[in-house]
């Protein structure tokens, strides 16, 4: 018996402004969605275009308040082929959260409070 892993979902309070944040922080694109028959949900999976995995980004119609996050500990990790480009993208959004420059990575902060982790690919 075997697994891959498919993809990884947060949940969103606002699902356009989570789509263009990652289409523009990260360059992902909508690759398919699905919406509940009643509208209660609406599931998008996003994409980079290169690999099989998936961001999925759930909006539920009836959800109130904020997402409670916790520590914030989980993050997905996105490896950058121009790391430099992309510190200097992220810098210029207001996006970077956290740097750990010993480990050289650093964490940019979505619209609902997701960190993410960006590295060097290497």
């Amino acid at each position: 018996m075997t697994f891959t892993i498919d993809h990884a979902n947060i949940n969103v309070k606002d699902l356009g402004v989570s789509i263009k944040f990652y289409g523009e922080a990260l360059g992902l694109k909508e690759l398919r969605r699905k919406t509940a028959d009643d509208g209660s949900y609406i599931i998008v999976f996003m994409g980079d275009g290169i690999t099989a995995f998936c961001l999925e980004l759930t909006w539920l119609r009836d959800k109130e308040g904020q997402y409670n996050l916790g520590d914030n500990e989980s993050h997905i990790c996105f490896a950058a082929d121009d790391f430099d480009s992309a510190y200097a993208h992220h810098k210029q959004m207001g996006i970077i959260c956290y740097e750990n420059v010993k480990m050289g990575v650093y964490f940019i902060c979505d619209p609902d409070g997701y960190w993410q982790e960006i590295k060097p690919r290497h």
